[in-house]
């Protein structure tokens, strides 16, 4: 059986992202198969890979039932880089939001008193196509100027490394993101 997707509203499109799959997998929450299941490991002390359905990240019984985190509750904000944000919205980011896979530790941009909206990873085709905004906010956070920005952009990769990973400021639009590698 195969259902319309719950909203998220800090990482609105997971298809498109990766982040969630077509599976016929059955969710170990809530014992069903519903059509589509979380690709990838949160933080729980079980190793539950490809464990979820969306539907019980949505609601937080995945969280109740196995402490399980999709995104780690310090990295909500970049570990102090971007601006903190009440204690609800980094719980639903951390617990009720689907996360993605990084090179590194995974972070979530935050702005305007809000967690953003992740779009997706990024290589340079991306950010070419986001425009010169999106091109910034990796660049900023990065720290590079010159040729070396110019050879590190171009070696972007939304499928290797490094790669970009964009968010969207929910409230002003204002693009945020980081870059890593192995």
């Amino acid at each position: 059986m195969v259902m319309d997707l719950p909203v998220f509203k800090y990482h609105p499109d997971p298809l498109a992202t990766g982040s969630i799959e077509p599976s016929k997998q059955k969710c170990v929450a809530c014992d069903q198969a519903r059509g589509f299941i979380y690709k990838g490991q949160p933080y729980a002390e079980q190793e539950l890979i490809d464990a979820f359905c969306p539907w019980c990240i949505a609601d937080g019984r995945a969280h109740e039932m196995f402490a399980a985190e999709f995104t780690d509750r310090d990295g909500v904000g970049g570990y102090g880089v971007w601006e903190p944000v009440a204690a609800e919205i980094v719980a639903e980011v951390a617990y009720r939001t689907p996360g993605f896979t990084g090179w590194q530790q995974e972070r979530w941009f935050t702005h305007c008193r809000d967690a953003g909206e992740f779009l997706g990873r990024v290589g340079k085709k991306e950010l070419l196509a986001y425009g010169p905004e999106a091109i910034r906010a990796i660049k900023e956070e990065i720290e590079f100027d010159g040729a070396t920005w110019d050879d590190y952009f171009k070696s972007l990769d939304k499928d290797g490394e490094p790669t970009g990973y964009l968010f969207r400021c929910r409230h002003c639009g204002q693009f945020g993101g980081y870059s890593d590698f192995t």
